[in-house]
């Protein structure tokens, strides 16, 4: 009883000791502590002694072992060592150093006594000799205990009692109001140098590693130890040719790999490095203004943004002034953005400070300010917010320094397949070590051969071959404009069955096109208009909205800003002017942006109208455009006029809600809904006239919350986006290859529908269920309605509100085995379900093909989930606001070329979907090349183990010149050849497998085993019978008396044959084996539906044929050169014929057309042969989206009725009709 106590305390105890740090983010890890153990460093220094360093190698790939081995357990606080472990599912371990550095206080925010502390040494982090006088005594230094992990540092928080990192400002927790009252003015040269210990240089420090320190770390990975060790016992053995053959494609393979790895680091650097260090303007708590480095600056510090721009070194967040900027370097789009100053009044100021939220406000590290507007005697000013690697473009370089490993069953499968040949390897080494004692062989002798079975059974190839595929089809890929950084993606993508596509610039054109307008007067709709800058509407209201309410601004002469605002403002005819820096300081406050008709309108003949000077307009504030909220509005004053006016635009929906309801026309809902059915993109315009009383500083302050209430509802703007020409035909090709595609996009839902039918994702006869759900309100739990949408080819009499169009139009109940459904879901019904309804997320995304308003972080939650029920998901997106998504989808292939695009293992040159297909079928072809390679490196393995195997038992073995041959002339020249099958010229229906331990590919390898193993000892023992056979001495002359009549000189051989190797069942196996091999490599290249035939792979074809007749010849018709060279006697005629009909019965297809051919009849046999005796035609799919389409097409509650509710308080998902 009292052991058992003890062990659930010690259990107990243990658990405490882990902790988890970063939890609920991304980079989620589990930590203990450790401390260093005298003894058990003892042990392991005599471990590695005796082990020649093999145990410090074993250690050094295993970081848990290596800490648990000369580490014991302590607290965190105390530990000298962490042991750090993801709690992924790759679940990978990392060890870190703790140190110690000494500062004034615990926390970078914490306050100081600035009249009183010493200023800290250069803000060295190392240990400091800082103290503080606080009330007259000598206050000790605080010691402060962090490590580092990638790229980023954690400190140890004792009310936590864990580690934890700091991002910047906003760790404060504090509103916007606070940024401005609170940090504003400046950081004295103290307090910077205090952050400066914790979140140190401001600096995205890419270090390229020096070759000698790359060359140690690539030389010490396990497949080069183990190559090494086979290259020192070759040498033993003297087999020095076939050692420097191996040292010499090893040389060539680092060399290769270390260039790739160097020349990967110094892109990555010198695209970080070009503009990280830069000169800035800081605002000192004295108001002083001094220039710096960037590299000093810390979060909390004021700089100036120049009015000629700048490329931002850190995140700050605007407090004065507005900036256009280009943000191309982190959201792919090259669209010049306006930034404006964080609210000083209002509920948005009052509300915390949030980077995601107030993104609108804050300049980012990397983007490019183009410009900046700002008042006579003020400065744009910034409060720096994050630095370092803690900034947005920080995160994007360290997500690739420190990538999530490649998950892939292949490499997994590969592993397997290896620790099984190292399981046959040890059969042989336990068969060579009796064998060789029972024949009285020297201890020597006995250690070498042992050893050497290994080094046969698993090739030091292997890996080289199996990369050959790869690397052919990125070259191909590159030549259709998709270049690559994660070539071992590549294979991933011959398993991709769901593709998610962006909608806008990846399905439709990056443009939109004005269609018309449709304005409203009176509370209803009139005829819609086909050009806004006739002469009836350009001195209205609505054309007024059209040329101001925008982000628009002039850049080198050039008017600049978002498509659909640059295609709205020119579809008006006006024109916008800026004013220039020197008219700008000769006003007190700002000079507003103008906007005003063209003085010579070509669309009329009567000019007064358009020379009126009331018709201009000056632009006095600008609220942006925010995804949040789906609006932006300005605040404008018509010449002349006493009172200014709010324009507003945004999604008609949030529009028509912020509108006076006498104002909104009474079909609205129907309007609306008749454009977006069409796939037309629908923006509201609204407007109001503010109060007289309103200045122009008083403005400036107001919270747009303020502005944008009680409206005027003006009309609508329809806009076409096309869809591009290529789309249909791939999504078709797609579709006919059985591979799932969405749409995930920020756009209306029934404008992303409406695309979605006329590309081709939801077809004509197939139904679209909105699932439109609610959060929980006022003591109601939260709800799902499902709404049917009208099928376009129907018709509808009356549509008197949006339910009934929407729920009338499908009466019928779907039935279970009408499965021609799809379901639409937004992004705010997306974040209800997935938290409120987390049982129904699995089965809503199993038929969900339109994910609208989709935020970027959801994207990248969609993708997650979708790859939770086994689907292998690719992403297309052009680079804007995808980033996330396309570095979590198992394949992420960017249209777009820009800096954003970095994070994406797939950019493509084409600016459409066409290259998907193309990725798709090379991925296959690489994948089935991975298999093909693998399958004969390892057959190549098993057949050199048999043939050495028999040959020990005789106490003989292959020759070094035998070994070269076979390993050089044969293996490397079709191991590196069969990988050139270009793909097959379409996508089939049928997918690869994805996993090397499965029946068909088991079965297919073992049947070659056995047939190779059948023909070896068939071979063997046949060679033995025959009448002219004599065991082999080096005074035996058999061979020549059997062969007078071939040879012209007599077989003069070395009379010091220690090794044995010149005897016949030696020359007989070497000849079988040869055949062996290039059978073996035709019947396992797979042709199509994957690949090319092999037949049209004419270096492998060459190869084959070449090496099959070298190798009859020299049987046939010896040349006693090259039977001296290769150390084989001249065979009877007989056994010559004996073996080649052996072999050709055997394994050697006569004329192979295809070479795919006898590997599909071997396939098909055995599927059919598997299928048979383990009685698997009923068992039930692996993948859980499979089981899950199984279990829901019987059920007759789903999909849920027309009008149905679904509350989150039923557990068990009970629909009730809707009322």
């Amino acid at each position: 009883m009292e052991k058992s106590r003890r062990r659930c305390t010690s259990d107990a105890m243990k658990t405490r000791e882990m902790k988890i740090m970063n939890q609920g983010l991304e980079d989620e890890m589990e930590v203990w502590g450790y401390r260093p153990c005298l003894w058990k460093r003892i042990l392991v220094g005599v471990g590695s002694v005796c082990s020649g360093g093999l145990l410090l190698l074993l250690l050094y790939w295993l970081p848990e072992w290596g800490v648990k081995g000369t580490c014991t357990h302590t607290s965190l606080r105390d530990a000298h060592t962490l042991l750090l472990r993801t709690t992924d599912e790759f679940k990978q371990w990392f060890r870190a150093k703790v140190h110690v550095m000494s500062g004034p206080g615990e926390r970078p925010f914490d306050s100081l006594d600035l009249q009183s502390t010493t200023q800290v040494a250069n803000g060295d982090l190392g240990v400091s000799t800082t103290r503080e006088e606080h009330h007259g005594k000598l206050r000790q230094p605080v010691q402060i205990h962090y490590f580092t992990h990638h790229s980023t540092k954690y400190y140890w928080n004792d009310v936590m009692q864990n580690f934890e990192f700091y991002k910047g400002l906003e760790d404060v927790k504090m509103s916007c109001v606070s940024i401005h009252s609170d940090h504003s003015s400046g950081l004295p040269k103290t307090l910077q140098d205090y952050r400066r210990l914790f979140f140190g240089e401001n600096e995205i420090a890419v270090r390229v590693p020096s070759l000698f320190k790359l060359l140690i770390k690539e030389v010490l990975n396990p497949f080069y130890i183990f190559q090494l060790f086979s290259v020192i016992l070759w040498s033993a053995e003297d087999y020095y040719y076939y050692a420097t053959a191996i040292v010499f494609m090893s040389v060539i393979s680092i060399a290769t790999s270390l260039y790739t790895i160097k020349k990967q680091y110094v892109m990555l650097h010198d695209m970080v490095a070009a503009h990280s260090v830069v000169r800035v303007s800081v605002c000192r708590e004295s108001k002083d203004i001094e220039e710096a480095m960037s590299t000093d600056l810390v979060p909390g510090d004021v700089i100036i943004i120049p009015a000629n721009g700048m490329i931002m070194p850190c995140d700050a967040v605007l407090t004065h002034g507005t900036c256009i900027v280009n943000e191309s370097m982190l959201t792919g789009e090259s669209v010049p953005v306006t930034k404006t100053s964080l609210p000083t009044s209002g509920e948005e100021a009052a509300r915390s400070f949030n980077m995601e939220e107030h993104k609108r406000h804050i300049l980012f590290c990397g983007t490019h300010v183009i410009q900046t507007r700002f008042y006579a005697g003020e400065l744009v000013e910034a409060v720096v917010v994050r630095t370092g690697f803690s900034t947005e473009k920080g995160q994007l370089v360290r997500s690739i320094l420190h990538p999530k490993p490649t998950d892939f069953k292949l490499y997994r499968d590969a592993y397997l397949f290896l620790l099984c040949l190292v399981g046959v390897a040890g059969i042989g080494f336990i068969y060579t070590v009796i064998l060789s004692v029972m024949n009285k062989v020297p201890a020597k002798t006995i250690i070498i051969e042992s050893l050497d079975i290994i080094t046969i059974t698993v090739p030091p190839a292997l890996p080289a071959a199996m990369t050959a595929g790869i690397v052919y089809a990125q070259r191909r890929l590159r030549r259709v404009g998709i270049f690559c950084i994660s070539p071992q993606r590549i294979n991933m993508c011959g398993q991709l069955n769901l593709v998610c596509f962006d909608k806008t610039g990846t399905l439709t054109e990056d443009g939109l096109d004005l269609w018309g307008v449709q304005t409203a007067e009176g509370g209803r709709f009139l005829p819609p208009e086909a050009d806004p800058a006739k002469e009836s509407l350009v001195n209205t209201v609505f054309v007024a909205c059209m040329a101001t309410c925008h982000s628009l601004t002039k850049i080198e002469g050039e008017l600049s800003g978002d498509p659909l605002d640059l295609k709205m403002f020119s579809a008006t005819g006006w024109i916008l002017e800026e004013p220039t820096e020197e008219e700008t300081a000769l006003h007190n406050p700002i000079m507003p942006t103008v906007v005003r008709p063209p003085k010579h309108n070509p669309l009329t003949h009567s000019t007064e109208l358009s020379e009126l000077p009331s018709c201009e307009i000056g632009i006095v504030r600008q609220f942006p455009f925010s995804s949040t909220l789906q609006r932006m509005s300005v605040v404008v004053r018509r010449l002349g006029d006493k009172h200014m006016q709010a324009y507003l635009k945004g999604a008609p929906e949030v529009v028509a809600n912020l509108c006076k309801q006498h104002t909104v026309p009474h079909s609205f809902t129907e309007t609306l809904e008749t454009y977006t059915r069409q796939g037309f993109r629908v923006i509201a315009l609204a407007h109001r006239q503010l109060e007289s009383k309103l200045s122009w500083h008083k403005v400036q302050s107001l919270g747009r919350d303020l502005i944008e209430t009680n409206m005027e509802f003006i009309g609508l703007i329809i806009m076409q986006n096309k869809i591009k020409e290529e789309t249909a035909g791939v999504l078709l090709e797609l579709r006919q290859a059985n591979i799932r595609t969405l749409m995930v996009t920020g756009d209306n839902m029934l404008t992303a529908i409406s695309v979605a039918r006329d590309c081709g994702m939801v077809r004509a006869d197939e139904k679209v269920i909105i699932a439109d759900a609610a959060p929980p309100k006022d003591f109601h739990p939260a709800s799902i309605t499902w709404h049917y949408t009208e099928n376009p080819a129907q018709t509808h009499q009356d549509h008197q509100t949006v339910e009934i169009n929407l729920e009338d139009a499908v009466s019928e109940r779907v039935t279970p085995q009408d499965q021609n459904y799809h379901f639409a879901v937004t992004g705010k019904a997306f974040a209800v379900i997935t938290e409120h309804f987390p049982q129904l997320v699995q089965k809503l995304v199993l038929r969900a093909t339109v994910f609208a308003r989709m935020a970027p972080d959801q994207k990248t939650e969609l993708v997650e989930v979708l790859q939770s029920i086994d689907y292998t998901v690719g992403m297309c997106g052009d680079g804007a606001n995808d980033c996330g998504a396309l570095k979590r989808a198992h394949s992420g292939i960017s249209l777009s070329e820009l800096e954003a695009s970095v994070a994406s293992p797939f950019t493509s040159t084409t600016s459409n979907i066409s290259c998907v297909p193309h990725l798709i079928r090379e991925g296959r072809a690489a994948l089935i090349t991975s298999f093909c390679v693998f399958k004969f490196m390892a057959l190549y393995s098993i057949i050199q183990y048999l043939s050495v195997t028999l040959l020990y038992s005789i106490l003989s073995n292959l020759g070094d010149f035998q070994f070269l041959f076979i390993d050089i002339a044969i293996i490397l020249i079709i191991a590196f050849t069969m990988s050139l099958n270009p793909a097959w010229k379409e996508l089939v229906r049928q997918r690869p497998p994805s996993s090397l331990i499965s029946g068909r590919l088991l079965c297919s390898v073992l049947t070659q085993i056995v047939t190779c193993l059948v023909f070896q000892v068939l071979a063997f023992l046949l060679v033995r019978q025959q009448s002219w056979y004599e065991t082999w001495t080096p005074q035996s002359d058999a061979c020549n008396v059997s062969r007078s009549s071939l040879s012209h000189s007599p077989n003069v051989t070395s009379p010091h044959d220690h090794k044995n190797i010149k005897n016949y069942e030696n020359t007989t196996l070497f000849y079988v084996s040869s055949f062996q091999y290039l059978a073996v490599a035709i019947v396992f290249s797979k042709g199509k539906p994957f690949r090319q035939p092999s037949y049209k792979n004419w270096p492998f074809m060459l190869s084959c044929i070449s090496l099959y007749t070298f190798v009859l010849l020299i049987m046939l018709y010896p040349v006693p050169a090259i039977d001296s060279f290769l150390e084989i006697l001249i065979l009877d005629i007989i056994l010559g014929r004996l073996i080649f009909r052996c072999n050709q019965g055997g394994n050697r297809p006569t004329q192979p057309p295809s070479a795919g051919a006898p590997q599909e009849a071997n396939d098909r046999w055995a599927s059919s042969f598997l299928l048979w005796l383990f009685c698997r035609r009923n068992k039930p799919p692996r993948v859980s989206y499979t089981q899950l389409a199984l279990g829901l097409r019987d059920a007759a509650d789903w999909p849920p009725r027309p009008s149905a509710v679904t509350y989150a308080r039923d557990l068990q998902s009970h629909t009730s009709a809707a009322l």
